[in-house]
């Protein structure tokens, strides 16, 4: 659906963005953008790679948070900034504020990632675990600064976070001039807002598209009612994009500015992520492969040339490993089957030898003979295999079949 329309004045303008990266000079880094042709070829455009998963803290979110943080009072400043976070703007605040020589409080969920707390106290913020979700953690940071003085760092919902984030649109336009569409994964809407702001301030032609994850899609029921509305128990593994209402302040700007907001699923996430790493040599977070995703899936209208924005880097080494290995599966180059056998010396050396034959390479082998439901002369064999596409997943399984074996998924 194609949402640009003309509106009010926005509450972040050119200026204002202007000076933002006035005030981020020699503070965040002006990433690189690489070009791909592997992702050219399959989109049908030039397409080219905004990696701010290189930035500093791993993604864009020091630029807004520095900028907000900077515009404090000195009484403000003194009383400190609190933030609730899972991962990117716990580190883009704790980065910032130590910068600035002011004290940071980081509330983070108790299941949040062992390598994003450690990273955000390293970057000199006191980190408080609190609750299970971010909603808990969130009301826990609002409750600390009214009793406490110390100032809010919205993620997203700031005119100030919004002008830092923009900062990237213009990195945009002096590194690819000739760009037609920008394409960037939405949550909140603050990094979408602030480029659409930069891009069309000076390029109005240029398509912006917004990107959401299908459980997290919140944009796309708020656009077609006018106004901010609340998706239940928002759900994706783009973690950086899981957020269930939009902000208010960005909300406007998306609305007015952005032409057209398109989700992806899971299924494309991984396989985008799989690619940025295979392809691009990038490592790149569930959220920052979602532009990736929609030009892979032709999920939105784009010309060229395109430039994805890669918003983050910060990726959970587990959550990594089961993510490629989906996107693997999805893309038939990894196979997980079950099957039942006759236990009897031999039969497992029997069961992998027309494994080898059919040229698959096993990664993993699981081997049950005590569960109830198999017979006394039965055993169970679940197979993770390395396969070449889905028609070779295909012969491997008729092999399977064919050699006697009972598959059962």
């Amino acid at each position: 659906m194609n949402y640009g329309t003309s509106g009010p004045q926005s509450p972040v303008t050119l200026d204002d963005v202007r000076g933002a990266q006035k005030m981020l000079s020699g503070v965040a880094r002006v990433t690189p953008m690489e070009g791909s042709r592997h992702l050219s070829r399959l989109a049908g455009v030039p397409v080219h790679l905004k990696c701010e998963n290189l930035q500093r803290t791993g993604s864009f979110k020091l630029r807004g948070a520095y900028v907000r943080i900077a515009g404090l009072l000195p009484e403000e400043r003194a009383a400190g900034v609190v933030a609730a976070s899972a991962g990117n703007h716990a580190q883009g605040v704790a980065l910032a504020a130590s910068l600035l020589g002011v004290h940071a409080t980081v509330f983070m969920p108790k299941g949040a990632p062992l390598p994003k707390i450690g990273a955000t106290r390293d970057y000199g913020a006191e980190v408080r675990l609190h609750g299970q979700v971010v909603d808990e953690t969130l009301a826990a940071a609002q409750e600390y600064a009214a009793q406490t003085g110390a100032v809010f760092i919205h993620p997203f919902d700031h005119p100030d976070i919004i002008a830092g984030q923009g900062t990237v649109g213009l990195e945009i336009l002096e590194q690819c001039p000739e760009v037609g569409t920008v394409v960037v994964g939405v949550g909140g809407g603050g990094l979408a807002a602030g480029i659409a702001v930069a891009v069309k301030s000076l390029r109005p032609e240029v398509r912006i598209v917004g990107v959401q994850a299908d459980g997290s899609a919140a944009y796309p029921p708020s656009l077609a009612s006018g106004r901010p509305v609340v998706i239940d128990r928002p759900t994706t593994m783009a973690d950086g994009i899981r957020v269930g209402r939009p902000g208010d302040v960005p909300f406007g700007i998306v609305r007015d500015l952005v032409d057209e907001v398109c989700t992806v699923g899971e299924d494309e996430l991984s396989a985008a992520l799989l690619l940025c790493l295979e392809r691009a040599k990038l490592v790149v977070e569930p959220a920052g492969a979602a532009p990736v995703a929609a030009l892979l899936g032709g999920r939105c209208t784009v010309r060229g040339p395109a430039v994805a924005v890669l918003s983050g880097g910060n990726v959970d080494p587990v959550l990594l490993q089961r993510v490629l290995r989906h996107g693997m599966a999805a893309q038939g180059r990894y196979l997980a089957v079950r099957l039942r056998l006759t236990d009897r010396p031999g039969a497992l050396a029997t069961l992998l030898g027309v494994v080898s034959a059919a040229d698959a390479n096993v990664l993993d082998v699981s081997h049950a003979r005590t569960d109830p439901r198999l017979g006394l002369t039965e055993a169970e064999v679940e197979l993770h295999l390395e396969t070449k596409g889905p028609d070779h997943c295909a012969e491997v399984v008729r092999a399977l079949r064919d050699a006697g074996h009972t598959v059962l998924d």
